[in-house]
């Protein structure tokens, strides 16, 4: 009988398991003065925007859109053209999202998440940061100086209000997780590759996940951020002590990876690479100084990929047929973002103008970005 009891006790647990894994969350809601309008529900992956579902808005605008329950926040987005509203779920929930377009990014309630409302705060600081920007930018009455003291000067306010009020104060949260990735353009406001203040702020957030979400991609992603900003030539050289990292905290993972279609129709990861030497190169071919360039990678190339060096190559072009004739007699790897400039690989390694480089080990692990190496012929032999 007790064998029977356990039998039916394991069988219980498994159904419950399966059930458990089956759960699923739900994005609801509806949006005024959109009818007609297709309405997408896209998960925020670290490779970046994955369409989960669509649905063609009629007169009343309502949606119904659901997802498998994560194991740690994620990130998801409701979008009609470049009107976007973004969202986090951590459990099996609800989320009523009532928005009126036009503008659906600055004119929604949200429901049933404190996650979710505030993300909202943050976004709406954030566009209201960026008018201000803007609006400086244009006042032809101040010199180039004051103006961008001025934006400086705002930026930080921004920063220190969502340093203390968001991320330091709940750093395990969705929404302090959201918040470092926020932009003005096609910068990042809190960049480590560049302030050494920020690195504080990544690293909180990355051990915070370390515990909470032990294993969670996002956390290991974060993790890089922060190594590759304490690698860089502006942090190494400013007062170390001042920063306060503990780097034991920040347990290496390797790269920021980057997941493209190259120009043969393959889709390449960086970490695939892993056992050889790379060079990541953020490119334009349609530059001016392009052919240079290529000229000078192939040397290298040639050089060393006996060796073991392997040549990743970025594209930001926007005319993908012109980019396919420019690399079609390349050996190396040739991928090309459609996103262009505003991609995000841009922004996760801190591109600032292309052509760009960045040499990493056998290990997958982020050595130096362009500005740390005075010979890169020197630099690639060293490595290998």
């Amino acid at each position: 009988m007790k064998k029977l009891l356990s039998a039916a006790a394991l069988v219980m647990a498994a159904f419950a398991f399966m059930a458990c894994s089956e759960k699923k969350f739900h994005v609801e809601g509806s949006i005024e003065n959109a009818k007609d309008s297709l309405l997408y529900f896209e998960n925020i992956s670290l490779e970046g925007p994955v369409v989960v579902d669509s649905v063609r808005l009629d007169a009343d605008g309502g949606f119904d859109f659901s997802d498998k329950c994560p194991e740690a926040p994620e990130f998801y987005r409701l979008r009609i053209a470049g009107q976007i509203i973004n969202i986090s779920v951590d459990s099996t929930e609800t989320v009523t999202v009532k928005a009126k377009m036009p503008e659906m990014a600055a004119n929604y309630e949200v429901s049933g998440s404190e996650e979710c409302s505030k993300i909202r705060e943050l976004a709406l600081k954030q566009i209201a940061l960026q008018n201000k920007v803007i609006l400086l930018e244009q006042n032809r009455e101040l010199g180039s100086d004051v103006i961008a003291d001025s934006i400086m000067k705002m930026i930080n306010i921004y920063k220190d209000d969502v340093k203390s009020n968001y991320i330091f104060k709940e750093p395990k949260a969705a929404s302090s997780y959201f918040a470092l990735f926020q932009a003005i353009g096609p910068y990042l406001i809190f960049n480590p590759r560049s302030n050494r203040d920020d690195i504080k702020v990544f690293a909180a957030v990355a051990t915070s996940w370390d515990s909470f979400y032990p294993g969670a991609l996002r956390g290991e992603n974060l993790h890089n951020i922060a190594i590759e900003g304490m690698k860089t030539a502006r942090i190494v050289a400013a007062d170390q002590q001042a920063a306060h990292i503990d780097a034991s905290k920040v347990s290496e993972a390797g790269i920021i990876d980057i997941k493209l279609v190259d120009n043969k129709g393959n889709v390449r990861s960086l970490k695939e690479l892993k056992g050889k030497v790379v060079l990541l190169d953020f490119h334009l071919f349609a530059l001016e100084d392009s052919p240079r360039r290529i000229l000078m990678l192939r040397e290298l190339y040639n050089k060393y990929h006996a060796q073991g060096l392997e040549i990743y190559q970025v594209s930001l072009d926007s005319d993908e047929h012109f980019w396919k004739q420019q690399t079609a007699a390349l050996p190396w790897i040739s991928v090309r973002d459609e996103n262009g400039t505003a991609s995000q690989y841009v922004n996760l390694y801190n591109v600032q103008s292309v052509p760009e480089f960045f040499l990493i080990d056998k290990s997958n692990t982020l050595v130096n970005r362009s500005a740390q190496i005075k010979d890169v012929d020197a630099a690639i032999a060293a490595l290998l």
